[in-house]
């Protein structure tokens, strides 16, 4: 990095070295520490390059007035000469420590105030003062780090994409609101009063009519609005994704395209490593059955089995009625962890409470033989079978779940999380995987009919032969998500762009044609017109930052993120206006009586 040369800076404090002896330098940067030993004034000053320690030498009797009082984060800009340590005074943690500037000369351009927390030191601060000042908390070194890494990465990815023929366009902020997904953040017009503009939760309508207007492949750093709570993983409020769509392609294709992008990413911006290459695929029916998610963190050395055939005939009734059509028994082993106190499994059992579960059985394999509070209801040749199938060691034990099958496979699955700390995952490792064959529809209990599952969008496999020749709940639809150590990056999917498709796959879920019309009819208009074969996805790069920067809450990779009150602590925001700008929108406020007691 070449500074421009101009009154306050020749040169930057983090790359100077001794190839830099005895050369003349202008600094400028904030008092990251100061000391004084007996006349002898050390100040560390520090720019977004790094720290570079100043002299200021007992002599210098005006500099000594200058900078004798500044507060720490004041901003200084200084002359001087760059000068070789003495070898014990070599500072090794720091890339300019072979090196001190002599100043000769110091202008304060800032006098800092007290600080409400300190830059220098990494101690302790709350989250609601940390974002109230979060131009200061921006000045620590590894937030500060990790928003400069955010920005290296959106490069890359922009030269990834481009490469390979991307076109970055930017899709409009203001559009329409749409009464599916997330809430949507509403924007009253003034010149149409009455009537509400949307931020997008995504571009998706945009993007697949980028691909009917004839652009091969589209891709946008996109921001996305969505009024829901926050999590360790989602903001609240806003986020970005990185947006990509593709015309003329079939699912495998982008797969490649996006394996390509992580992996390049991984291995130019991190010291982590890829599990497999290409990633594994898995259905969702057998992520399901074997990690009970289909977001499943493949470090953990578990998975869940299914012995429900060995129960089919069992005297154990709890097993035996769950041997029909849509129940299953599922169980999980640990290995050598038969020994454990009860509280151990006390604990395990309280935990599957919490997931829904009536209770936890399971069977310790002991040298005396097995153990467990189910034992009493299995024969001697089930035990064995089981043994067998399960390949059960002395000190085992086993868990086991039972009912309906996704409700089991969910729970099984939470309990598979929560053995995971029993076991060191290696956080250097990314063991990615796409999830695919998701089924087009699912049965809603509650409204005793046939709902979509996912996307109602999405291509289903074996296209109208499939509607009209299989079983609704059987249809499968090219849709996929990708997941990282357990955490779910985007999800995507090969578009429906035949109308005739679209209205068919939405009738089964009960939609009439003129339903489908009035909610959707300016997309099926744009595809009767000529639209392509196309698909996309949307890999979040919030999560992408936070997984290669080993971060556990998302405020730590973005500049200025909202509390989980989806609030700015920093700019007051929302905040109230003026009665005049209501006005103009001719709106007027209907808060809820306050409760009492708030």
């Amino acid at each position: 990095m070449v500074p421009l040369e101009n009154r306050f800076r020749t040169d930057y404090c983090g790359l100077l070295g001794v190839g830099s002896e005895n050369r003349f330098v202008r600094m400028g940067g904030w008092v990251h520490r100061k000391r004084d030993h007996g006349g002898l004034i050390f100040i560390d000053l520090r720019d977004h390059t790094g720290i570079c320690q100043l002299v200021i030498q007992p002599e210098q009797q005006a500099l000594f007035n200058a900078v004798e009082h500044l507060h720490a984060e004041s901003v200084i800009c200084i002359e001087g000469t760059v000068v070789l340590r003495s070898p014990e005074t070599v500072n090794s943690r720091l890339a300019s420590g072979e090196i001190e500037v002599v100043v000769s000369s110091v202008i304060v351009e800032s006098d800092a105030q007290p600080l409400p927390f300190p830059v220098a030191d990494e101690v302790p601060t709350s989250e609601e003062l940390r974002l109230k000042y979060r131009f200061i908390d921006l000045r620590r070194e590894k937030i500060h780090e990790n928003i400069i890494f955010r920005s290296r990465l959106t490069a890359k990815v922009r030269r990834y994409l481009e490469e390979r023929e991307f076109i970055e366009i930017q899709t409009p902020i203001l559009t329409s609101s749409s009464p599916e997904g997330a809430r949507d953040f509403l924007v009253p017009s003034r010149l149409h009063p009455g009537k509400f503009y949307a931020l997008p939760q995504a571009p998706q309508q945009f993007k697949q009519l980028l691909m009917v207007s004839g652009f091969p492949r589209y891709f946008q750093i996109a921001p996305c609005f969505r009024d829901e709570d926050a999590r360790a993983d989602r903001s609240p409020g806003e986020f970005y994704q990185i947006d990509m769509e593709m015309a003329f392609i079939e699912q495998n294709d982008l797969f490649e395209i996006l394996e390509g992008m992580f992996k390049h990413l991984t291995e130019t911006m991190s010291q982590k490593r890829i599990t497999q290459f290409p990633f594994p695929r898995i259905s969702y029916r057998e992520v399901m059955n074997r990690f009970g998610t289909d977001k499943p963190d493949l470090r953990i050395p578990l998975e869940i089995q299914d012995v429900t055939s060995l129960f089919v005939n069992s005297s154990f009734k709890v097993f035996a009625s769950n041997t029909k059509e849509g129940t299953c028994v599922k169980a999980l082993v640990l290995k050598g962890r038969g020994g454990e106190s009860r509280m151990f499994y006390d604990k395990a059992e309280k935990r599957a409470r919490e997931l829904g579960s009536a209770g936890l059985a399971y069977i310790q394999f002991r040298q005396e033989g097995p153990k467990g509070p189910i034992v009493k209801f299995l024969g001697e040749s089930e035990m064995e079978i089981l043994k067998k199938q399960l390949a059960l060691e002395t000190g085992d034990v086993v868990f086991f779940g039972a009912g309906k099958w996704e409700t089991t496979c969910k729970i099984m699955g939470g309990m598979r999380i929560y053995f995971a700390d029993l076991f060191e995952l290696d956080k250097d490792e990314l063991s990615f995987c796409w999830i695919v064959d998701f089924p087009m529809y699912e049965y809603n209990e509650e409204a005793k009919k046939i709902d979509f599952s996912h996307n109602p969008f999405s291509m289903p496999q074996g296209e109208m032969e499939a509607l009209e020749t299989m079983q609704p709940l059987d249809i499968l639809a090219y849709q996929y998500d990708i997941v990282c150590n357990g955490i779910e990056l985007s999800s995507g999917a090969i578009r429906n762009h035949r109308p005739d498709i679209m209205y068919r796959a939405f009738e089964i879920a009960g939609y009439t044609k003129e339903e489908v019309d009035s909610r959707f009819g300016h997309m099926i208009d744009a595809f009767k017109l000529g639209a392509p074969p196309h698909g996309g996805i949307a890999p979040g790069l919030d999560r992408m930052v936070m997984i290669l920067r080993d971060e556990q809450n998302i405020r730590e990779v973005i500049a200025f993120p909202m509390n989980q009150q989806a609030q700015d602590l920093m700019m007051s925001a929302p905040s109230e206006v003026l009665q005049q700008q209501l006005k103009e929108l001719c709106l007027k406020i209907d808060l809820p009586p306050v409760k009492e007691g708030k």
